[in-house]
């Protein structure tokens, strides 16, 4: 490995994540403590994948795509930093979370 190439150690379980990486890949990291996740709280599957749990609706928007109108909730994840919602489709939030339409 040359001098312009980073490798993680990771645990075991995740072996199948590629560990060497390119340093123009790599940005300075600032700690913050809402960054943390505890493995023990998610299900990890084999193919390293989670199932996402929706924490509630923020806010609503309608996007507007030439002649159509795209409806939009900002929403909150249990397994992500309530500083960091995202906008997903409305639709799709139904489809998957309709306990969060009331």
């Amino acid at each position: 490995m040359g001098p312009l190439a980073y490798r993680l150690a990771l645990q075991a379980e995740l072996s199948q994540i590629h560990e060497v990486f390119h340093v123009s890949k790599l940005r300075r990291y600032r700690s913050d403590p809402g960054h943390i996740i505890h493995q023990s709280k998610i299900e990890i599957f084999e193919e390293l994948t989670y199932m996402e749990e929706s924490a509630e609706i923020l806010d609503r928007s309608i996007r507007k795509l030439r002649n159509k109108d795209i409806l939009m909730v900002k929403v909150t994840w249990s397994y992500h930093s309530p500083r960091e919602p995202i906008w997903e489709f409305e639709e799709h939030m139904k489809e998957k979370y309709p306990y969060l339409f009331h």
